[in-house]
């Protein structure tokens, strides 16, 4: 795309400088800012000084590219709209931005977890088999500090026997086969595969091209 990358560690925005002059500064050599932050109050802080655009790269609240990208990689093959999408794991970034998505697109999203774990504005429900038995497409997470408590939500080859023919598995990377999900379900003809992600690439060069008004 022409551009040439400036990197900072997140940290940098951990100051007490007002983060609209900071923007305001960064904005004499930028033309748009990719911030990848804890706090998402930050990339809303910068993004508030209309300095230049800002895009979210990731915060602790939701991961929105990332989700982003998946539904451009199912769009090259089907309808994302009319899926029915199972999320396996805890709230978390994942989980969230999945949510935002379902609303902003209609999708049908379920998500498959211990309830105390759930994320409020998502369908809930803790019958995984049930649950992979209605979904076309699955997707998980890693348990972080609830692996005890998702132990029983693994998502196995066995169970994805029971889904609807077509069904695919997306686990979010990095994962670990036996954790999330077993070894036999990354092994089966459900997992999307690898090359499932190389659509990270295009979306995200799609996102800059459109902050800098050139899509």
């Amino acid at each position: 795309m022409g551009l040439q990358p400036i990197t900072f560690p997140p940290e940098t925005l951990d100051k007490p400088e007002a983060l609209e002059d900071v923007a305001g500064y960064l904005a004499a050599w930028v033309d748009v800012m990719v911030v990848r932050h804890p706090n998402i109050s930050v990339l809303e802080g910068l993004a508030a000084s209309n300095a230049v655009p800002v895009i979210n790269a990731m915060t602790d609240e939701n991961h929105p590219c990332e989700v982003l990208s998946d539904l451009y990689a199912i769009s090259r093959t089907r309808e994302p709209e009319q899926l029915r999408y199972l999320f396996v794991a805890a709230d978390g970034n994942i989980a969230r931005a999945w949510g935002e998505a379902a609303r902003a697109f209609g999708l049908d999203l379920v998500q498959c977890c211990p309830e105390a774990l759930a994320t409020p504005s998502i369908r809930w429900t803790d019958d995984l088999e049930a649950a992979v038995a209605a979904a076309d497409f699955i997707v998980t997470d890693a348990p972080g500090t609830h692996a005890e408590e998702l132990a029983p939500f693994i998502v196995t080859a066995s169970l994805l026997k029971r889904a609807p023919e077509g069904v695919q598995l997306a686990p979010c990377p990095p994962f670990q086969r036996g954790r999330e999900v077993s070894a036999d379900a990354i092994d089966s003809t459900a997992f999307v595969g690898h090359n499932f992600k190389a659509s990270l690439l295009p979306v995200q060069q799609g996102i800059l091209a459109l902050a800098l008004g050139q899509a």
